[in-house]
């Protein structure tokens, strides 16, 4: 049994009111039930987190270190653009992660298509709105019973 833990970034809290069009109509809360409940079938541990600030952030990545948490996926949402602490404390505690983004982000401004993260995740997964988190989860399983 693996424990996966999934880390949601600023403004994540707003899914489903939150520019739709954009993010999808799924609220945070049903998205993570559906991950917990597919995880929970493969016989693995799912756990979920949301924090609008960038301090508590890197605090959950501390701890997850210290929990034994297996992965990580990570949507840092504002902060993939902005946060070299972050992804510092990503890269200190070693944890294999996925970073995963609702919207394309190459598809949108410039300055959102520049990734603190992509480089050293496992993986990246961009525009399937809510999809996006159970892509990241079926590629975590297929990782750990190939």
């Amino acid at each position: 049994m693996a424990k996966i833990l999934v880390i949601n970034g600023p403004n994540l809290n707003l899914l489903g009111s939150r520019e739709p069009q954009q993010y999808g109509h799924r609220t945070l809360q049903e998205i993570m039930e559906d991950l917990e409940r597919f995880a929970g079938a493969c016989g693995h541990e799912l756990t979920h987190t949301q924090n609008n600030s960038e301090g508590g952030l890197v605090d959950t990545v501390h701890r997850a270190a210290s929990e034994g948490i297996d992965y990580i996926i990570l949507n840092p949402a504002g902060y993939t653009h902005t946060s070299i602490v972050l992804r510092d404390a990503m890269i200190a505690v070693g944890i294999p992660f996925v970073e995963v983004h609702l919207s394309l982000v190459h598809a949108r401004e410039p300055f959102r298509q520049k990734s603190y993260f992509s480089d050293v995740a496992i993986g990246v997964i961009t525009g399937f709105q809510g999809e996006g988190y159970m892509l990241a989860l079926q590629a975590i399983v297929n990782r750990i019973e190939p």
